[in-house]
């Protein structure tokens, strides 16, 4: 008995460890460029259920996303949860997540969500719910292209796409996973194609689009 209490003594230290109080940052900040780096022209101020957000506001069609990213904040592995809410029409009117080993507004990776695509009727559209890519070098249409079906899945059970809905993006060891809505099986698990093992993180969108409740857990 004493040695069983001497280990779990042991365990929960070793835990306690590694433990790391989670990061929410303001969101409101972003538009004052507090703390915060990246394009605010097309950023609004909005509400989910009393907690800011922020409304993305730009036509998705032949524009680059906007992506703000925090300044001075680093992150190599970790959990990053959000609230997004998109819309389910018109097709292509909305991309939506978060990005991580953010270098600058061109050099980032993105987890991101098509709210058009949840319930598509069309299989194939349906199989492009969510995607990972790696910016500049590894975009949506070469990963399509190149590694057909590896970096975008549908999801299950696939969410309303005018509600808003939750995710949380795991990184480590190389390897990201995405969860939805509490699932306990992700909609995406992949190997991150970007070198970089660190860098900020941030919100990206590509047409128009909500996101709340950003949180950040690094690992040590």
């Amino acid at each position: 008995m004493k040695t069983h209490s001497l280990f779990l003594s042991f365990a929960l230290a070793v835990s306690a460890s590694f433990a790391q109080p989670a990061v929410t940052p303001r969101l409101p900040d972003i538009l004052g460029g507090k703390g915060w780096k990246g394009d605010t022209a097309n950023l609004r101020l909005a509400d989910k259920d009393g907690a800011p957000a922020i409304r993305f506001e730009k036509p998705a069609t032949g524009l680059p996303a906007s992506i703000v990213w925090l300044d001075g904040f680093e992150f190599r592995e970790g959990a990053i949860e959000f609230d997004a809410r998109g819309q389910s029409a018109p097709p292509q009117s909305n991309f939506i997540g978060v990005a991580f080993r953010v270098n600058d507004a061109t050099t980032h990776d993105v987890v991101y969500f098509r709210p058009f695509n949840f319930r598509a009727a069309n299989p194939d559209n349906k199989a492009h719910a969510v995607q990972y890519v790696s910016h500049p070098d590894w975009t949506w249409s070469r990963l399509r292209q190149e590694r057909t079906g590896q970096f975008e899945k549908p999801l299950v059970p696939a969410p309303d796409g005018d509600a808003w809905f939750h995710a949380r993006v795991e990184v480590a060891a190389r390897q990201i996973r995405v969860f939805v809505n509490g699932a306990r099986e992700p909609s995406l698990v992949v190997n991150e194609l970007s070198p970089r093992t660190g860098g900020s993180v941030g919100l990206w969108c590509q047409g128009v689009g909500t996101i709340a409740n950003l949180r950040i857990t690094r690992k040590p």
